[in-house]
């Protein structure tokens, strides 16, 4: 039996993954406690994931003190936190984030500075857990500035050096701190965007978050082969990298 909690609970991505909990529930059933943004949306998935749902609740993730009242909620009603996935972001508007100051904090909040928030609460709140495991989604975005989403991708390549220093301190401790790094996902947040072979499904991102939670591997991408295709485009020269336009074009 595991003890799991998931932030960004109403997230497509997230919502799977509580999904694929509870089919491996067997005779030492999960027990999950789900936070979200959207209450119509979590309620929904409460009920649909029944009673291994030890409860439930709806907060803006910006808001630090509510957050650390959920979170802090529910870890005294879970006892332990076996597993943390925190599964929450915003693409927000790229274009609109280059002259609108408000926007491009809005992102960054949301995708940075609000998971550092929860990040240092968790930490401490699973100290003296002689084991734990916590999760982040993060982007392969955040490799490098591309003028589509540079604003999502500084905010995502911010975290991923902040959960290389958490893994670091942790080392060795049984805290074990992940980051998921994944390609585009065909899920709401994406619906505005057109698709092409890139895309990943949500059964797919989730099945595959679900098996690297049981590794030793702490940095995973997902699917795995954007790891090779983040290596080239991490090392492209800038000369080279702004003459591809499927790159360095809007």
């Amino acid at each position: 039996m595991a003890n799991i909690l998931i932030l960004g609970a109403t997230s497509a991505v997230a919502g799977q993954i509580a999904h694929c909990y509870a089919e491996m529930s067997g005779k030492d059933s999960h027990r999950l406690y789900l936070i979200g943004r959207k209450k119509t949306a979590l309620d929904r998935l409460s009920q649909a994931l029944g009673a291994l749902v030890v409860g439930s609740t709806s907060v803006d993730f910006v808001d630090r003190e509510a957050t650390a009242l959920a979170v802090t909620l529910a870890y005294k009603s879970l006892g332990t936190f076996d597993i943390v996935l925190i599964a929450h972001g915003l693409i927000g508007d790229q274009l609109l984030s280059e002259t609108n100051v408000e926007e491009a904090y809005r992102v960054i909040e949301v995708n940075y500075t609000s998971v550092v928030n929860q990040l240092v609460l968790l930490t401490q709140l699973m100290a003296t857990q002689p084991a734990g495991k916590i999760g982040v989604i993060t982007s392969v975005a955040g490799e490098r500035g591309r003028p589509r989403n540079y604003t999502y991708g500084s905010a995502k390549g911010a975290l991923a050096i902040y959960l290389q220093g958490l893994r670091s301190v942790h080392w060795g401790t049984g805290l074990e701190i992940y980051s998921f790094k994944l390609g585009p996902v065909d899920s709401p947040m994406t619906v505005d965007h057109a698709k092409n072979f890139s895309f990943s499904t949500v059964n797919e991102v989730a099945s595959g978050i679900v098996r690297a939670f049981k590794s030793r591997r702490y940095v995973h991408y997902i699917p795995g082969y954007w790891a090779w295709v983040m290596w080239v485009v991490r090392w492209l020269p800038e000369t080279v990298f702004q003459k591809l336009g499927f790159l360095s074009d809007r």
